[in-house]
């Protein structure tokens, strides 16, 4: 009595990457902007793990760190319609 339940549909990969990437809705300008906040997301967490002990010091690398890390999250969020008016230009 077992039935066979279908997931998801079959897709056509047959176009290589650019099919890869219309299916998880980005574009390759679109990765590259991923990869560059998850970078900066990496740097600033890095920044918070090695904060001094000196309180002024620490609270102050610790806000520049989580500055960061916001910048690192709103680019990883609106990166790719931040830069979309950048790559569409009108001529």
């Amino acid at each position: 009595m077992s039935r066979l339940f279908i997931l998801a549909k079959p897709v056509d990969m047959s176009g290589g990457f650019k099919d890869f990437f219309d299916t998880i809705g980005l574009t390759g300008g679109g990765l590259v902007v991923k990869g560059i906040a998850a970078v900066i997301a990496i740097i600033a967490l890095r920044m918070l793990l090695q904060l001094s002990g000196d309180p002024k010091g620490a609270l102050r690398k610790g806000s520049m760190a989580i500055g960061t890390l916001f910048v690192a999250v709103v680019l990883a969020l609106y990166g790719d319609t931040l830069f979309s008016t950048v790559t569409q230009a009108k001529g």
